[in-house]
């Protein structure tokens, strides 16, 4: 067999054992796939796909900044993905960790955070990154790469070395599952797939295994 090909081919960690909380399954799984690389940005990357009033779905890779009781991530509130949210509050995030032959879907409600919250991760960002949420409109076209570094520059001698605050425009959302869905390689055609939803109000979480 060929050597490269070997070498792509996914690490296969086949559980036989599921935990009775999907958040607590993920999480699992999360710890596995950073564990091998916590400076890899796809331990914390996944696809989360939005739809605007009019029906057009949009998707895009964000930074899942933690997970408690859901998938915490932060954008300008002005942003494709902001006003999306605004006018349709239900999303669905992605986790493709390929190498381990996974992926994770999630369904659900996306609520904004506190200002609190927001305030409060927006003060463990680096410096360029809190001067870059003030200059940077992601909705406005520009001439050119050099507006937005003129901006910045603005920014950055209206602040100085003073604290960068947040600004009002931008901040954090929340999506609050309703469904997760584990999908494991296992090296044949008989993918296990395994899903929890909680239908309407209720608490409770449904398991299912499913059709690969």
């Amino acid at each position: 067999m060929d050597t490269a090909e070997t070498q792509t081919k996914p690490t296969l960690v086949i559980e036989t054992d599921v935990a009775r909380d999907p958040l607590t399954q993920f999480h699992e799984w999360w710890e596995q796939w950073a564990s091998r690389d916590r400076a890899d940005p796809t331990a914390t990357s996944a696809v989360l796909a939005t739809v605007y009033a009019g029906g057009q779905p949009s998707a895009r890779l964000v930074d899942i900044a933690r997970v408690d009781h859901g998938f915490v991530f932060f954008t300008n509130y002005s942003s494709r993905k902001g006003t999306d949210l605004a006018s349709n509050p239900h999303a669905a995030l992605c986790f493709a960790w390929l190498a381990l032959a996974r992926q994770v879907r999630i369904e659900g409600t996306v609520e904004r955070l506190s200002d609190v919250e927001s305030d409060s991760f927006f003060a463990t960002l680096p410096h360029d990154v809190q001067l870059l949420s003030w200059a940077s409109d992601q909705r406005q076209p520009i001439a050119d790469q050099q507006v937005l570094v003129g901006r910045y520059a603005e920014i950055e001698r209206r602040f100085g070395d003073q604290e960068v605050p947040r600004s009002r425009s931008w901040g954090g959302y929340r999506l609050i599952p309703d469904s997760i869905e584990f999908w494991q390689g296992r090296g044949d055609v008989h993918t296990n797939r395994r899903r929890y939803r909680r239908p309407g109000t209720s608490k409770d979480w449904i398991f299912e295994q499913l059709m690969p």
